[in-house]
């Protein structure tokens, strides 16, 4: 008792300085959100109360770091005497307690180097070992991996937690670590036990110091003093007492109130302060939680086989009920069993936050349609507000270069590498501006597969000249594909402006790696102007590349889909390939990474001779995939990577069999097409057409493994295999296509492996 009371005094008479202020409030138009979005609010949550789905709730909306609805509704409690709900009511968080607390701090001590997301849990817990329980990793029990059940015996916790701890070492795990996603209380308990080991404090304490007392939260913690709980909502009815300040989960209850899955008592106005941290965090400063890169980790989605999940948060899974249906792809967020949700959307800077408690009095209340639907009125309301200006469009990375009035090529002596899509967004070719530009002596171009005209399709391109500023252009995709000592003589600064497209065998990835070899190798600067990702920056797909099987056409070790621009990969093969280049990117302004080109008010250009469209751009890493093989993926057609097909191929045989694979966001049409050119050039082929209809939840690899797996199955002896491997890369998932293992199977097996890039790449990511 006295520890309690300690850790909550402290926080009560924390010195001011060190606290965030409670957010302000503003009108809603201020923020650029619709005036009388709260009308709606109000309309569904009265339903919810006239269905007695709860017996009150706080709900609060915050954009651009200022609240703009906060309400209380209903009561807190009707038994044994009504109490009116108030908006400092003190809530029984349940499992917020897993995102706010534990995996903070599990971030934390990430950060200080303390924890390894990838290390064994054995290592922090040597007691848990036996059962393949060893195999389990910190990450796998944030994201909910772990094989272990969700809850052990509650007769564990009788004598505490000592004794409960003792019997989950001994658990058997349900399925093996990483096989499928359950939601587990248990791999959070051992989360905060991690914590109290590793940092040498009690869960709650560590809590107090590290996050609600540097906030300034004087109302959130574990074990709520007396004078505290006089404004807390009452849950159920426990041998004979009603519980009010004593947390509602009976685990955490036998752990005398202190628990890595439940156990956070906390206020709206307190979580909020919680939830503008999280997006302050973006940014840095002293004031935040996070370093910007660990936020971007903690936040971005990690595959729990088929589910979205952030490192002990939601993002869109089975238990996303309580999401707003219009949030961006950045958003995360978490529920409680009590009625509780919160839901922090980085894309729209908005935080939902609905606190009931439904559980009371007979634990029959239901919430999470609600939360969801209010949830989806706020992120409405930021995107339909009148006075919402629009967000302001991606500037490339040459407009901020022209912007500083060539600051970082100042007095230097250029060469550029560079195609016809290395243009401003006004069109003013890059080789045009350098050479323009006082500040700059432009003298040498290289080009790239394609040429500089961006017009040639051939295995090799010799040397031109660029007719705009009358410099001769030096083929990287010809006797050389990198540039040799004498063509970078009088070269002090390489400058690179290609646009990719998102995919490890697009080879400009290529091109870009061994000049910047090149560049170390003389002594010379190195720049990337950066374009955005236009496929996106958040999603990842397809197979790592198997180390052995580097080429031109797979530079480096990413996955098929990376979700990175070009100057993070800049970055990242740097740093891994050890080159040592004197590199520098100049950023995009104004790019988040859920955007894809058609979010950022850029114009598409071609980026090759068969990439013209971003919906080829979409299709081609799972598309292009295939097409080292003996198909068709429409080149000398109107729409390649839009299509297959082959001379042997029945269309519509072929498209039931992909379909029964259930591809999302696409549509499979059976099709006859005639190529003009390129393999079956002049012959009638049967095939089919890939039409994107659903572009947030359309997976191009995942197409590619139910249209590989499909023709093996359909055609085992026509479709030949032996040049797949060429850009597959991946020993594993060739077999497995060759075995027609079923697409999802494929997928499950990667997955640990996309999350161990999750983490790789997080250092490199610049947006």
């Amino acid at each position: 008792m006295r520890h309690r009371l300690l850790i909550w005094a402290a926080l009560l008479f924390a010195a001011p300085c060190a606290a965030l202020a409670q957010l302000p409030h503003a009108a809603p138009t201020e923020v650029g959100m619709r005036a009388n979005f709260g009308a709606d609010i109000e309309r569904h949550v009265q339903t919810a109360l006239e269905e007695e789905k709860m017996p009150g709730c706080v709900v609060l909306v915050a954009r651009h770091g200022k609240i703009v609805f906060e309400k209380a509704f209903g009561n807190r409690r009707v038994k044994p005497a009504v109490e009116a709900m108030t908006t400092d009511t003190l809530f029984d968080m349940a499992s917020i307690t897993k995102p706010i607390v534990t995996a903070t701090s599990i971030m934390q001590l990430v950060e200080r180097g303390d924890v390894r997301l990838s290390e064994k849990v054995s290592t922090y817990l040597p007691e848990f070992t036996g059962h393949g329980k060893e195999d389990i990793t910190v990450e796998q029990l944030m994201i909910h991996v772990s094989g272990l059940t969700p809850d052990n015996a509650l007769s564990d916790y009788d004598n505490g937690w000592p004794d409960a701890y003792k019997a989950i070492c001994k658990l058997k795990l349900l399925s093996p670590a990483g096989d499928k996603f359950r939601y587990s209380d248990v791999g959070f308990l051992l989360l905060g036990e991690i914590v109290a080991r590793v940092s040498g404090d009690p869960l709650d304490e560590y809590a107090r110091k590290n996050i609600f007392e540097p906030l300034g939260m004087k109302q959130s913690g574990y074990n709520p003093p007396a004078e505290l709980c006089e404004n807390a909502v009452t849950t159920e009815k426990v041998n004979g007492e009603w519980l009010k300040g004593t947390v509602h989960d009976p685990r955490a209850r036998a752990m005398n109130g202190v628990a890595g899955h439940a156990g956070l008592f906390s206020t709206a106005d307190d979580v909020a302060i919680y939830a503008q941290a999280m997006l302050d965090s973006r940014n840095g400063g002293e004031k935040t939680l996070l370093q910007p890169k660990t936020l971007a980790l903690m936040t971005s989605p990690h595959d729990a086989v088929g589910n979205n999940r952030g490192l002990g948060w939601d993002k869109q899974s089975s238990y996303s009920r309580n999401r707003g249906e219009l949030m961006t792809s950045q958003a995360f967020g978490h529920g409680g069993f009590t009625g509780t949700s919160l839901w922090i959307d980085p894309g729209l800077d908005l935080v939902v936050l609905f606190l009931s408690n439904r559980v009371h009095p007979d634990g029959k209340g239901s919430v999470n349609d609600l939360a969801g639907k209010i949830g989806t009125i706020a992120s409405a309301a930021c995107l339909t507000g009148a006075n919402d200006s629009p967000a302001p469009p991606t500037k490339l990375g040459v407009d901020v270069l022209a912007d500083s009035k060539f600051a970082a090529l100042k007095g230097r002596k250029v060469g550029l590498i560079g195609n016809h899509t290395s243009r401003t967004k006004a069109g003013v070719s890059t080789s045009k501006l350098l050479a323009d530009a006082p500040e700059v002596e432009l003298v040498a171009l290289f080009s790239p597969e394609h040429g500089f005209s961006g017009a040639f399709d051939q295995s090799e391109i010799g040397d031109t000249v660029d007719p705009e500023t009358g410099i001769p252009v030096r083929s990287l995709y010809g006797k050389t594909r990198k540039p040799t000592p004498e063509q970078l003589a009088g070269v002090d600064t390489l400058v690179f402006d290609i646009q990719d497209v998102g995919c490890r065998f697009y080879t400009y990835i290529s091109t870009m790696g061994l000049a910047m070899e090149a560049a170390a190798e003389n002594n010379i600067e190195f720049v990337v102007l950066d374009r955005p990702n236009p496929i996106g920056g958040e999603l990842m797909e397809g197979p790592m590349l198997d180390e052995e099987k580097q080429s031109f056409v797979a530079f480096h070790q990413i996955p098929v889909r990376h979700g990175m621009t070009i100057g993070e990969i800049a970055q990242m093969i740097n740093a891994e390939r050890k080159f040592g280049t004197d590199l520098k990117v100049i950023k995009l302004e104004n790019w988040t990474r859920d955007e894809l080109l058609f979010d950022t008010g850029l114009p598409w250009r071609n980026t090759s001779p068969n990439m013209r469209s971003l919906t080829e751009a979409l299709l081609y890493p799972g598309i292009g995939l295939l097409e080292t093989t003996n198909i068709s993926v429409g080149r000398g057609t109107d729409t390649p990577f839009e299509l297959i097909g082959a001379p042997w191929i029945n269309g519509p045989e072929l498209a039931k069999a992909i379909e029964a694979y259930h591809p999302p966001g696409v549509r499979i049409v059976p099709i006859e097409f005639q190529p003009t050119s390129s393999k079956f050039e002049g012959e009638m082929c049967g095939g089919v057409n890939f039409v994107i209809t659903d572009w947030k939840t359309f997976r191009p690899v995942h197409l590619a493994w139910a249209t590989a797996v499909a023709l093996r199955k359909t055609y085992p002896d026509a479709w030949e295999t032996k040049r797949l491997p060429t850009l597959l890369g991946n020993g594993t998932v060739l077999k497995q296509i060759e075995d027609g293992v079923a697409p999802d199977t494929i997928m499950q097996d990667y997955a640990s492996d996309l999350n161990e890039f999750s983490r790789r790449r997080a250092p490199f990511l610049l947006y």
